[in-house]
């Protein structure tokens, strides 16, 4: 055994995901304003407890265009990141040009973020939502084009749409460590095309969007990087075009942590969302 296997081995948990029940299901979610409570939805799901083995020691070997995901220290100017105003005005530039550096997209469109926090209180007081529990990826090859011309002019997007276009979320602790609720990652190479389970996600202002659930597979591996600090991010694809053997998307979610106490500080991270343009 190498010693990064042994050391993922040696720092590994044995935890439960939420996947979803089976494939032969039509899930449908009701979006809920952030704040509001959980999402109204049709599926049925099923805790399968899964060997989560931590990712750290195999950092410098992840790749976007492989697994679909990497992890990297990248600090940020934000001081708050409950003031929408700042995230847009700072964060958002900021990780137009880490995404666009990352994947050597021409262009890149960041457009939209979810902060998420565990503690229920915290949660209403801010209006914001809770981790999700459910194991999923953001995007369908339906729903992906779609939001590409939702969000593009219709001759720009018609256009991109015929090249290489993707999308990845960035993941980072507002509050840090993590010590509740952590990220959990599976990557491109984990997942069969079996596992996938599409859903609708309806929203308040009438968007059908699509995700994928996942139903449980022993071959597939998951990962989380411990007590992740505030100037360190994952990289999610959600969505590539390319059909060739590049990594077209992950799977994620969140779960609980064995090794977390009644003393742990309840997670708090935010989400950022973007689309990729390749020439």
């Amino acid at each position: 055994m190498s010693q990064a296997a042994e050391a993922r081995h040696a720092d590994s948990v044995m935890a439960t995901l939420n996947f979803v029940s089976s494939a032969d299901q039509s899930p449908v979610a009701l979006v809920e304003e952030p704040g509001l409570g959980p999402d109204r939805h049709t599926i049925t799901t099923t805790d399968h407890e899964v060997l989560i083995e931590d990712a750290r020691p195999i950092a410098g070997d992840l790749d976007l265009d492989r697994q679909g995901f990497v992890f990297m220290r990248y600090p940020t100017a934000v001081e708050d990141f409950y003031d929408d105003d700042e995230v847009r005005e700072v964060y958002y530039p900021e990780m137009d040009a880490l995404v666009r550096d990352a994947t050597g997209a021409s262009k890149a469109v960041v457009f939209d973020h979810t902060i998420r926090v565990d503690d229920p209180e915290k949660r209403i007081r801010r209006q914001v939502r809770a981790p999700v529990v459910s194991v999923h990826n953001d995007f369908t090859t339906r729903s992906a084009p779609q939001r590409v011309r939702d969000l593009l002019p219709g001759d720009e997007a018609e256009a991109r749409l015929r090249k290489r276009y993707a999308s990845i979320n960035v993941w980072r602790p507002i509050a840090s460590p993590v010590e509740t609720k952590p990220l959990v990652v599976c990557g491109y190479e984990g997942i069969d095309e079996a596992d996938l389970v599409p859903a609708e996600r309806h929203y308040p202002d009438g968007r059908v969007g699509g995700v994928y659930y996942i139903t449980h597979n022993p071959n597939q591996n998951w990962y989380y990087f411990p007590r992740m600090e505030g100037d360190e991010v994952v990289l999610l694809k959600c969505y590539d075009s390319n059909t060739d053997g590049t990594a077209r998307w992950t799977a994620h979610g969140t779960f609980d942590d064995p090794r977390s106490g009644p003393g742990s500080v309840p997670r708090e991270s935010i989400e950022i969302r973007t689309l990729l343009f390749f020439d």
